[in-house]
C-alpha cells in the first residue's frame, strides 16, 4: 500500500530530496528554473517563532514551484543581515535573532547561485521573504561573471506582494494599518498561520498587542486572512517569473 501511494504521489520539487542523478534528469527533462527561498531567524515577538521567515518562504516556494510545473527548490538561507550585534540594533536587541554581515550573505547566495548554473539551471530565481536585504539580492543578481546561459533574478515582486496587495486587501475589509503593522501584526501573523499553525503560540495570541517587538496588533489573525496573503504571493510570483522567461 505504500509503495502505491508513494507511486502515485507527484514527485518532490526540493532539491534535498533527489538524488544528485535524479536531479539531472529533472533538468534535462525542462526544470532550469531554481528558486532560491530567503528566510531568516530573527524575534517576531511573544507570540511567534524565530523561525517563522523560514518555514514560510520554504512553503511559499514549493507552492511557487508546482504552479510553475518547471522549478527545484534549492535549500531555504537561514542566515541573513539583521542588523548590528554589537551594539545591537534592529531584531538584534531580542534574544534569538542571528544576524551575519552584507559581505558574507552576497558572497553566500552568489555561490550558491554559481553552483546550481553548474548544475544546469537557467534562471536562479531569489525569493526574499524579509524586506532587510533587498538591495543585497539586487546587487547579487546584477553581478557579472557567470556561465553562459545563466541568470539570477531578485524576485521583490515576492515581497511587494505583502506589503501592497496583501496589506491593501485587509484594509478593504476593514482593518486600520496600526493592527495590520508591519512586523509581527496583523498581517505577518496571519501569513504565518496560513502557512504553518505551529507558526504561532495560539495560547499567546490573545494578550499579545503592539510592543515586546511587535508594529502591529495579531489579536485578530487568522488562517482566513493569511490565505489571501498566500495566494497573492504565488500568483504574483509566478506570474513575475513567466514574464522574465519569456523576455529571455
Amino acid at each position: 500500500m505504500l509503495a502505491a501511494a508513494s507511486a502515485g504521489a507527484a514527485p518532490p520539487v526540493e532539491l534535498e530530496q533527489l538524488t544528485w542523478t535524479e536531479l539531472r534528469e529533472r533538468v534535462a527533462g525542462g526544470a532550469t528554473v531554481a528558486l532560491v527561498p530567503l528566510g531568516g531567524t530573527e524575534q517576531n515577538g511573544p507570540h511567534m517563532v524565530l523561525g517563522k521567515h523560514n518555514v514560510r518562504v520554504r512553503v511559499l516556494a514549493g507552492r511557487i514551484a508546482r504552479e510553475l510545473g518547471n522549478a527545484i527548490v534549492a535549500p531555504v538561507l537561514a542566515y541573513v543581515p539583521e542588523g548590528s550585534i554589537e551594539p545591537p540594533q534592529a531584531h538584534m536587541r531580542w534574544p534569538g535573532t542571528i544576524s551575519i554581515p552584507e559581505p558574507a550573505f552576497e558572497a553566500l547566495l552568489d555561490g550558491s547561485a554559481r553552483s546550481l548554473c553548474r548544475a544546469g539551471f537557467r534562471d536562479v530565481v531569489l525569493l526574499p521573504d524579509h524586506g532587510g536585504y533587498l538591495k543585497s539580492i539586487e546587487r547579487v543578481a546584477a553581478r557579472p561573471g557567470r556561465p553562459a546561459g545563466c541568470r539570477v533574478h531578485a524576485l521583490l515582486d515576492y515581497y511587494r506582494a505583502t506589503q501592497g496587495a496583501y496589506v491593501a486587501a485587509l484594509a478593504a475589509r476593514g482593518y486600520r494599518a496600526e493592527e495590520i503593522g508591519s512586523h509581527a501584526g496583523l498581517a505577518d501573523t496571519s501569513l504565518a498561520l496560513a502557512a504553518d499553525p505551529a507558526l504561532v503560540r495560539s495560547e499567546r495570541l490573545a494578550q499579545t498587542g503592539p510592543g515586546e517587538g511587535v508594529v502591529g496588533d495579531p489579536r485578530r489573525s487568522s488562517v482566513e486572512l493569511g490565505q489571501l496573503g498566500l495566494e497573492q504571493v504565488v500568483t504574483a510570483s509566478v506570474a513575475a517569473i513567466r514574464a522574465r522567461l519569456r523576455g529571455q
